[in-house]
């Protein structure tokens, strides 16, 4: 099954603008172009000129912005032995969970729960795995629904940044925890809040390609929100993830996988990388 794009160009555009804290008039003067026409381009209307103009004053690479306008671009189907991905409804939007196994070892482990951790435990007991650790990238709701069900209420041991402590799960400090190894997989905790307060991307060694599971970290062609410091939440991705070679595998939370090397060519919030 193929996933949709989380965010549409006029997404991009209103998480910029908020984050920037850059109202239509403002955007309008700096651009020169009619309030109207930013407004126009917030509810979804396509016009290159204006998308290419405002662009650069919300530090978004332009041609990207008009590809995403024309749907133009998604990312390769990915797929990847010893990784899977499971889609679940949370209200009126899809969320993604993860699990990553050892072919040889059988020992797998999860990364959030979704929604519903149903389809993810059917996949384990279908294959003969052995689900050894949980990890939370954050905790809003979406993301940490099922937990209970997922870790047996506790009998597998759930790991989350002290930074966002919840119920049912035991807390890491990024400064005393530098990996853990389970039966064939090294997984390695890197910070890239700003989303969240404490969100966490998990870089996992053992398949053939590294793989990077950065919650709502990064999307394809988008971002997170931004909610808790827009700033922030550049600087870490920038920091953490396209630091990673251009083939890691990104796992996000919403919307396709993609990679390091894709998201440098076509995600718009990063046109440095261009």
């Amino acid at each position: 099954m193929s996933i949709p794009l989380e965010d549409l160009f006029n997404d991009v555009i209103a998480k910029s603008m908020r984050g920037l804290g850059i109202s239509d008039a403002d955007l309008a003067t700096k651009a020169g172009v009619t309030a109207a026409a930013v407004a126009a381009a917030k509810s979804g209307a396509v016009d290159d000129a204006v998308l290419l103009k405002i662009a650069p004053y919300l530090n978004l690479h332009g041609p990207s912005l008009v590809t995403m306008a024309h749907y133009a671009w998604k990312p390769t189907d990915l797929s990847l032995l010893g990784l899977a991905q499971f889609n679940t409804v949370y209200h009126d939007m899809t969320v993604n969970a993860y699990l990553i196994w050892d072919a040889e070892t059988k020992n797998a482990v999860a990364f959030d729960t979704g929604a519903d951790a149903g389809p993810m435990i059917d996949f384990i007991q279908q294959h003969g795995l052995n689900l050894s650790l949980i990890f939370l990238t954050h905790t809003h709701p979406d993301h940490i629904m099922d937990l209970a069900k997922l870790s047996a209420d506790g009998a597998v041991t759930t790991f989350v940044n002290a930074r966002e402590a919840c119920a049912g799960a035991k807390t890491f400090e990024l400064g005393a925890t530098h990996s853990w190894e389970s039966g064939g997989l090294k997984i390695e905790p890197r910070s890239t809040w700003g989303h969240s307060k404490g969100g966490i991307t998990y870089v996992v060694s053992g398949l053939s390609k590294p793989v990077a599971i950065v919650g709502d970290a990064l999307f394809a062609s988008s971002m997170g929100g931004g909610m808790v410091s827009y700033a922030d939440a550049l600087a870490t991705n920038r920091k953490e993830i396209f630091t990673l070679s251009d083939n890691t595998v990104i796992c996000p939370g919403h919307g396709p996988l993609t990679t390091v090397g894709e998201e440098k060519a076509h995600n718009p919030f990063y046109p440095e990388y261009k």
